[in-house]
């Protein structure tokens, strides 16, 4: 990937964090941690992460702070201790919201992704 696909990568996961960390934590049976939630994400990806591991744990923080995870602390005793998360019925609303926030923004995006990718340059 080249510097300017990284920028834009970049750009397009700041506004989608949130809403993936919502949607691996409504998916799941138990709460998580940040760990466990990276390699989630990572699970059939061979190519690197999308959403860096450090990259998550402010998002959690502030997802918790809105009162949209809830979050206990459990001692670890390989380490230091783990916050565990889990949404709550707000996330789960704000979840609902904002997929179909993302199913009509992505429909908008594929109908001129596409267009550019189907019609010769120049052409309307």
């Amino acid at each position: 990937m080249n510097d300017v696909s990284r920028k834009f990568q970049r750009d397009l996961n700041a506004g989608l964090v949130g809403f993936v960390l919502l949607g691996v934590l409504e998916s799941s049976e138990g709460d998580l941690y940040g760990y466990d939630i990276a390699k989630r994400l990572q699970q059939g990806r061979d190519a690197e992460p999308v959403f860096k591991e450090g990259s998550l744990y402010p998002v959690l923080r502030a997802l918790a702070a809105k009162g949209w995870l809830a979050s206990r602390i459990v001692p670890s005793y390989s380490g230091p201790p783990r916050r565990y998360y889990r949404i709550t019925e707000t996330g789960r609303a704000v979840l609902a919201d904002w997929r179909a926030v993302w199913s009509d923004t992505r429909d908008f995006v594929e109908r001129f992704a596409a267009r550019a990718v189907d019609s010769p340059r120049g052409a309307t």
